[in-house]
């Protein structure tokens, strides 16, 4: 199992069946660890192949719209199969990728991943509340948890 960024394919990542309880608890407690041991107060989302919710935590002193944007992160991640930063960046880059602003259901914001097992998406996490690339190593914490 996998859970890196997917590489760029001809055809997407197909859904598997969604991430079990069990195996979300374990990234979330993961997760949270990691955003504990920095001190970074942060939501953490994890939703399943279908788009739905299985997990979501707030710690203390997180922002009120961090719970939004990790969800939104999450969501985004599991409906287009890609991490969340692939859309940040292209609309940085301009041009063409402005047309992301317009797509409905994009959360730009790096801190989203695709959840990928045995060459399935089976769902996402998305992480929300500090800089982005810190919203990254909490996500990336969670996922490593069930390699």
């Amino acid at each position: 199992m996998t859970t890196d960024t997917p590489p760029i394919l001809d055809k997407p990542l197909p859904y598997g069946r969604p991430i079990t309880l069990e195996r979300a608890k374990k990234m979330m407690l993961a997760a949270e660890a990691e955003a504990e041991k920095n001190q970074w107060p942060v939501a953490i989302v994890i939703a399943d192949s279908a788009g739905s919710l299985v997990l979501a935590q707030r710690l203390d002193h997180t922002q009120h719209s961090s719970m939004a944007i990790a969800t939104g992160k999450a969501l985004t991640a599991v409906n287009f199969r890609r991490p969340t930063k692939m859309f940040q960046d292209g609309i940085a880059a301009g041009g063409e990728g402005l047309r992301f602003m317009a797509v409905p259901g994009v959360t730009p914001l790096e801190g989203g991943f695709p959840i990928i097992d045995k060459g399935e998406v089976i769902g996402g996490i998305g992480v929300s509340g500090v800089l982005s690339h810190q919203d990254t190593q909490v996500a990336r914490a969670g996922m490593a948890a069930i390699l």
